[in-house]
């Protein structure tokens, strides 16, 4: 009876993550740190980006951590992370993007990676951060190499952890597909098709409980009464992702890189597109790894055989003792 009991207990709490809505910007979602917003006009548009900046615990190093969230991910899936940076002496910010989690969602906005780095320099501007460590995760490690080759002068170091745009999926032969397209396929999102997703191909169908908060928090925003314009901006970003390739520039970071690969990874947006042979063959984390550190200039591989995606996620202690070792060479 007991056990019964508590699978009954389980089960409801499993059922209330996969019910809750959450407002357009995420509202009804508790972050870790407060949040703030920087108000800016792009395009024409007033909209707001939001932020935590987490000052250091102890002993400052006067160093800034920014932090760069993926697509289906938000600035509080780093809440481990800006933690045991902070603790380490570091200011942390971390970042939710135009059309992500708690910024603003706007309509008719032309995404771009080279927008999107732009209005990151104009936060940091406006928080007269002059130098920081920048740390992206998936498609934010997209955006950070972006921020990167745009803003060399105020990056002294770079960590892509398990970035996507390790390849170029449309010249390999991933058929294009429209933000139409793209929209009615975001449009169908659940609590289950992301879980399924993230299942396969970032946890090697090794599922934690935990994880469920963050595919709560992602699929409360297409439950919510904003659940039309996250779709839009998400089938957006998707496009933008697809058809903005960072693979033909990694030789040209001028930084010292970090690439922290979980090596069971296997995303690969558009694969599901893809004929089999191709699909097959695409979001290989093991060789595009070691393929992109030998074309960065100045750059040391972490790999993590039995990680996936998210390393930071699923091996928390294990990733920021191998983050923190290597930044300690950066003081």
């Amino acid at each position: 009876m007991r056990i019964l009991a508590t699978m009954m207990v389980a089960a409801l709490a499993a059922g209330s993550v996969n019910a809750q809505t959450y407002g357009p910007r995420l509202e009804g979602f508790d972050y870790p740190h407060p949040v703030k917003t920087f108000a800016l006009t792009t395009q024409g548009q007033a909209l707001e980006m939001a932020y935590m900046d987490v000052p250091a615990q102890g002993e400052a190093n006067g160093r800034t951590a920014v932090l760069l969230h993926g697509k289906n991910f938000c600035g509080a899936t780093w809440e481990a992370t800006i933690n045991r940076l902070s603790q380490a002496g570091y200011r942390v910010i971390a970042i939710d993007q135009i059309g992500f989690c708690k910024a603003s969602k706007p309509e008719g906005y032309q995404f771009s990676l080279s927008q999107l780095a732009t209005n990151t320099q104009e936060l940091l501007k406006s928080l007269k951060v002059e130098k920081v460590t920048l740390i992206g995760h998936s498609m934010g490690g997209m955006l950070a190499t972006r921020f990167g080759l745009t803003y060399p002068e105020v990056v002294e170091q770079l960590v892509l952890v398990n970035p996507i745009g390790l390849e170029d999926w449309q010249a390999l032969g991933v058929p294009y597909a429209t933000i139409d397209q793209l929209y009615q396929n975001e449009q169908k999102t659940s609590f289950e098709s992301i879980k399924t997703y993230q299942l396969k191909f970032y946890y090697n169908n090794q599922w934690k409980p935990e994880y469920d908060r963050w595919v709560g928090m992602q699929a409360g925003l297409y439950t919510g009464s904003g659940k039309a314009i996250v779709a839009y901006n998400q089938a957006q970003t998707s496009e933008m992702i697809f058809t903005q390739p960072v693979v033909y520039e990694f030789d040209r970071l001028k930084m010292p890189v970090v690439l922290m690969i979980g090596q069971l990874d296997r995303t690969a947006p558009g694969a599901n597109r893809a004929a089999p042979e191709l699909r097959d063959r695409l979001g290989d984390y093991p060789a595009l790894g070691k393929r992109i550190a030998a074309i960065i200039p100045n750059s040391h591989l972490i790999e993590f055989p039995d990680l996936g995606h998210s390393p930071q996620v699923e091996a928390p202690d294990r990733f920021h003792e191998a983050l923190l070792g290597a930044l300690g060479g950066k003081n």
